[in-house]
């Protein structure tokens, strides 16, 4: 894929970027680690003014950055504008909350003497340059929730950003250098995918993080392993969304449209399969139908837009074909299913759509859908519920709707996931712990979890 800016409304290429060739990763690489060796010993106090001038700067540009972000990717300007401030947000935390999370601990008395220790310590370091491999559907978001914690801890960033959003790569080196952290704490790397094995393999870089989808991960995963090298991943997922009799049906259905088409429905943790007690199958059926023929599909600077094109014509594409697939093996489409109409032409448009009937021979039934598709299962009891949630290779998250206790809890118990949320949709937030299991990688972001994990979690044993 070209370095590039292509709208995925019209299809026009707008801006193109070459990649930096051999000499200037390496001056790169070398700014990135001499950096390190300084910024490491600032305080937290310091770290946290320059996160909250970068903060207050990214408000003050959510409406310039959020038109970027839609130019490059799609998603609806409100969405962009609402991403951008959420940034912000956690930039805050972070820089209100780290040195807490990152504080000394110290062991139980009675474990210190039995070690022979007078006192014992666990003190968390930062590694070095890590390197961020990041992808393009949440452009802001994905690279702060990394960035935000690791430049607290007192690590250095290298971006690797998904080549078609080159422009949101390059506003976040900005902001961060504009904000006043020194030259090299974050730096964004024009580079295609075939230079990420030879950087991560460099010995001044420490660690790697990607977002992505799984063949990503499995690709930076195997290199970091044969380095030794720690990595956290998070690939994609086929969330659950789970609804019992006990249920608000009415407010299931509308959490439901939102759920599956946020961000034009791109989204590794928007929900995808959804599963429905037979009892209410027909009342969520009819009102989540509706509700998903009413939304405005169009132009997404428009205010009034509530789902853009997709980002690439190859994602088109590929939503395309799972859709075909399962139509041609007797999936019933209750909307939706082919490009809207008045975009069949112009731009990466697809209709909001709703699959039934799914069978387990269909692809659909076992890949993610990256696009507005929801496919709607019906489940007899409690059990068949539970097994239709976890029969995927992934385990990101996933939403239960119930006010009944006993089934909150086999929920809890059973479902194979990295978050369950109940009555409501799955959401990210800068205090809790996010990552999946399974096929949906390894490791979490955010919270304390989050910014331990780039840390190397030191023993201090002082002799009696």
């Amino acid at each position: 894929m070209p370095i590039a800016t292509v709208n995925p409304a019209n299809g026009e290429t707008l801006k193109t970027y070459d990649a930096l060739g051999a000499e200037e990763i390496e001056r790169r690489l070398a700014t990135a680690e001499t950096t390190f060796r300084d910024y490491r010993t600032t305080s937290f106090a310091e770290r946290a003014r320059l996160l909250h001038r970068a903060a207050d700067l990214l408000d003050e540009e959510r409406d310039d950055i959020g038109r970027v972000m839609t130019t490059e990717m799609g998603k609806p300007v409100k969405q962009a504008r609402a991403e951008a401030a959420k940034c912000a947000k956690s930039m805050r935390w972070y820089a209100d909350h780290a040195e807490e999370l990152l504080a000394d601990e110290e062991p139980a008395d009675s474990d210190v003497k039995d070690s022979g220790a007078s006192r014992v310590l666990v003190r968390y370091r930062p590694l070095g340059p890590v390197l961020a491999v990041m992808p393009w559907n949440f452009p802001l978001w994905q690279v702060v929730r990394f960035a935000a914690p690791a430049l607290m801890a007192g690590n250095v960033g290298l971006l690797k950003h998904a080549s078609n959003v080159p422009q949101t790569a390059l506003y976040l080196e900005d902001l961060f250098r504009r904000a006043g952290f020194p030259e090299g704490c974050f730096q964004t790397l024009l580079i295609g995918s075939g230079a990420v094995e030879g950087i991560l393999r460099d010995p001044r870089v420490k660690a790697a993080t990607l977002t992505g989808s799984e063949p990503a991960g499995r690709a930076v995963a195997s290199v970091a392993g044969d380095e030794v090298k720690k990595t956290v991943l998070e690939l994609g997922g086929s969330d659950p969304f789970v609804v019992m009799p006990s249920a608000d049906v009415d407010r299931a259905a509308r959490t439901a449209v939102t759920a599956r088409v946020q961000n034009n429905g791109q989204s590794c943790i928007a929900a995808k399969r959804f599963i429905v007690h037979t009892d209410v199958f027909d009342a969520f059926a009819e009102r989540f139908t509706a509700a998903m023929k009413a939304l405005k599909v169009g132009d997404p600077l428009d205010e009034a837009t509530d789902i853009g094109p997709l980002s690439t014509e190859q994602g088109r594409g590929d939503l395309e074909e799972l859709v075909d697939d399962a139509v041609e093996n007797g999936a019933t489409v209750l909307c939706g299913g082919e490009r809207p109409e008045g975009f069949t032409e112009h731009g990466w448009y697809y209709a909001p759509t709703i699959l039934t009937d799914i069978t387990p021979e269909m692809r659909v039934h076992q890949e993610e859908t990256f696009g507005p598709v929801a496919t709607l299962y019906r489940a007899a009891d409690l059990d068949e519920a539970v097994a239709l949630a976890n029969d995927t290779p992934f385990g990101l998250s996933s939403n239960v709707w119930t006010n009944n206790e006993a089934e909150v809890d086999r929920f809890v118990r059973d479902l194979e996931a990295g978050g369950v949320f109940f009555n409501g949709m799955t959401a990210s937030h800068p205090a809790f712990p996010f990552g999946g299991v399974e096929r949906s990688g390894y490791g979490r972001e955010l919270s304390g979890h989050g910014i331990r994990e780039f840390c190397n979690i030191t023993t201090v044993w002082h002799g009696a």
